[in-house]
């Protein structure tokens, strides 16, 4: 083996289920692609599970496995804390590793409410002054179809802007009898769909503009209000817990795509109530006098991840949907009339934000891609002892924007201005 005489960056990560793989997916696969100044150590994964932790850090890179997220931290060989848990222990978790010297990366959104958002942009602040540095894991920025719409926009190629048209759609809830997952439960997800989704495409909105959300009319809504308990879940699928008299199989009208289980023949279904929204709609004013109009929903039959933003200014439009993610929209409206209109990059040259690095033109990336560009910033910003991007300001204040438009919600929709940090 070629000897590697770069220093070296441990990392430890708490969580191992759908963000815990990808995560360890692009921990895996960052230095075999970028030339990065340091070289990732997947030192330890955390996880309260002893037989299941130490079974994913065998399968998905990781030297050892820590069963207690404070020992995890405590680990001489852990430079790095990767934070892939729901969003009730992030705050905790990343306040200690900050007070520890530990870097932290951490899932978005960052917190479940803004007080616990609050404290952590605060140990935030207090360690970037000990050269210790935090980063909220918004992997959309990394698209390199978002990263282009946001140099483009920079480089005043729409002009003024005048709107900004934000969705996020899925459908993996849509099933009633789809189980009570930990993110329909407001103590540990926060929200629902805004909080999940939502943040997301505020984050991406705010980025590829340059401009805050300054203020929100909103609606949410819980369209299936009590669902089966969940048995077991992975990702976003689920098994529901029932209580049949004599062992009778699940409903075949559950989905069985999404590992939904429903009734059975003989017994009662337990169930539990929803409490957090299934779908948001807002619409708001940016910081530049941009009107925005946002949706997210987890209802939306047939759409997987679409993710989907278009912005129109005085010069040209943009346009962008992750199910393309390899595509961007562009009309120049400076053109004459007769040559005006959409055209479509396909965002795969060398000259692209990231891809360079990978394959050949017109050979396009995927979901996973994202979170390797997310890692390759981060790694590059901590080995600069430079702030990385986007700072835990930067999720406190999409943390803000939710909080926004549940107030608005829950008050007719009255218009809610974001809170000032």
């Amino acid at each position: 083996m070629i000897a590697d005489d770069r220093p070296t960056l441990g990392i430890g990560m708490v969580g191992y289920a759908f963000m815990g793989r990808v995560h360890s997916q692009a921990w895996r696969s960052v230095g075999a692609f970028f030339d990065l100044p340091v070289r990732p150590v997947m030192a330890a994964l955390g996880g309260r599970s002893k037989e299941a932790t130490t079974a994913a850090a065998r399968d998905l890179g990781w030297a050892a496995a820590e069963t207690d997220w404070r020992d995890l931290i405590a680990r001489d060989d852990v430079q790095v804390v990767d934070i892939c848990t729901p969003g009730d222990s992030h705050a905790e978790i990343a306040i200690a590793a900050l007070a520890a010297g530990k870097h932290v990366i951490c899932e978005k959104p960052l917190a479940n409410s803004v007080a616990e958002a609050e404290a952590m942009a605060a140990a935030a602040r207090a360690a970037a002054g000990r050269g210790v540095h935090a980063m909220v894991a918004f992997n959309y920025r990394r698209v390199p179809a978002v990263a282009l719409a946001r140099r483009w926009v920079a480089e005043g190629r729409l002009g003024r802007l005048h709107h900004v048209r934000a969705q996020y759609l899925q459908d993996w809830i849509a099933d009633p009898a789809f189980p009570l997952v930990w993110r329909l439960q407001r103590e540990r997800a926060g929200s629902g769909a805004l909080g999940d989704i939502g943040a997301h495409v505020i984050d991406t909105a705010q980025f590829i503009t340059g401009e805050l959300l300054e203020g929100v009319s909103a609606l949410t809504e819980t369209f299936v209000k009590e669902r089966p308990l969940a048995e077991a879940s992975a990702g976003l699928s689920a098994t529901g817990a029932t209580t049949p008299a004599d062992g009778a199989a699940a409903n075949p009208a559950a989905n069985p795509a999404n590992g939904a289980a429903g009734g059975t023949a003989g017994g009662a279904v337990a169930t539990g109530a929803v409490d957090v929204d299934d779908a948001a709609l807002f619409i708001g004013r940016f910081s530049g006098g941009a009107l925005g109009s946002f949706e997210a929903t987890r209802f939306a039959t047939g759409r997987k991840n679409a993710l989907r933003i278009e912005v129109n200014g005085s010069k040209g439009s943009l346009a962008f949907d992750f199910e393309a993610m390899n595509e961007l929209w562009f009309h120049d409206h400076t053109l004459p009339a007769a040559e005006a209109g959409f055209r479509r990059v396909i965002v795969t040259e060398a000259e692209h934000p990231y891809a360079a690095a990978w394959w050949p033109p017109g050979h396009g990336l995927g979901y996973e891609h994202t979170f390797t560009h997310e890692i390759k910033d981060f790694v590059e910003a901590v080995a600069a002892g430079v702030a990385p991007a986007p700072s835990f300001a930067d999720g406190l204040r999409v943390q803000r924007v939710l909080a926004a438009v549940e107030a608005s919600a829950a008050d007719g929709s009255r218009f809610t201005p974001v809170e000032e940090s």
